[in-house]
């Protein structure tokens, strides 16, 4: 038995792999082996912590180093806790509330509590 996957176009099981992708023999459908890392079935981004844990809204994160607020003489201090957050899309993946305003958060920068 094969340890191919089932085409995601006809869901037969005559699949195979051919260079860099999967084939059907069935439909003719290709799709790539490696599956885009941060990309799960649903099209939803996977954001990860510095430490590597998935990150959720409404999870509660602590800052892992002090950051500059650009345009701002404000410093977000290093330890400071971040509660409720919501992951969207783009460069900045974290939107959070704190005390000093509403602040757009790379993850890297974020440690999960």
């Amino acid at each position: 038995m094969s340890n191919s996957p089932v085409c995601p176009v006809c869901s037969m099981e005559n699949t195979y792999p051919d260079g860099d992708n999967y084939i059907c023999a069935d439909c003719a459908h290709e799709w790539p082996i490696q599956v885009v890392a941060g990309v799960n079935d649903n099209d939803e981004r996977i954001v990860k912590d510095s430490n590597g844990n998935v990150l959720a809204d409404g999870d509660a994160v602590v800052l892992i180093k002090d950051l500059k607020v650009k345009g701002s003489s404000t410093t977000l201090k290093m330890g400071s806790k971040v509660k409720s957050i919501r992951l969207v899309s783009g460069d900045h993946e974290v939107d959070c509330k704190m005390d000093t305003g509403n602040f757009m958060l790379k993850a890297c920068y974020l440690k999960k509590v």
